[in-house]
């Protein structure tokens, strides 16, 4: 990944007030979240889709993006500026961003769905069709294992 960094993709950008793209994300994806005055999830109940784990503790979460920053430079990102990088990495409106356990985040690295698919068999639906819709908003490359690895998981959607 010749020219690779993923400070080229400046994340969690401040949304408003002291509230980051993270601290968005946790609100989101939580329930009964409680901030303090710095914006940081506090308290709360976050479930991880990929895992099925409930977790309590904001700090045991990690905030995924689906397609990860070094597999969307692979796909074409290499070739944008940082602003449109910036705005990929801090998506808030598409499906690229999602809080999950910080195990099942870091066991996904920055791998395609070729490589690796949520152990819940019953998010794979949700996972591709997340992946399918960053890849086309930001008219990133599918190689064709990952498409292939796509359609698996899609084939588990019902209709």
């Amino acid at each position: 990944m010749t020219g690779y960094s993923r400070a080229k993709f400046p994340h969690w950008a401040t949304q408003y007030g002291q509230c980051d793209t993270r601290e968005v994300v946790l609100q989101r994806d939580g329930q009964d979240v409680v901030r303090d005055d710095k914006c940081r999830a506090v308290e709360g109940i976050w479930y991880s889709e990929y895992d099925g784990r409930t977790f309590t503790v904001a700090g045991q979460l990690d905030i995924d993006h689906v397609v990860p920053l070094a597999a969307a430079w692979r796909a074409g990102a290499d070739e944008w500026d940082t602003n449109k990088r910036k705005a990929l990495a801090n998506d808030l409106v598409h499906s690229q961003l999602i809080a999950v356990s910080a195990a099942s985040n870091r066991s996904k690295g920055d791998q395609t769905p070729d490589l690796w698919k949520p152990p819940l068999k019953t998010y794979w639906c949700t996972y591709s069709r997340a992946w399918i819709d960053v890849k086309h908003v930001y008219s990133l490359n599918v190689t064709a294992p990952e498409k292939t690895a796509l359609e698996e998981m899609l084939d588990t959607c019902e209709i």
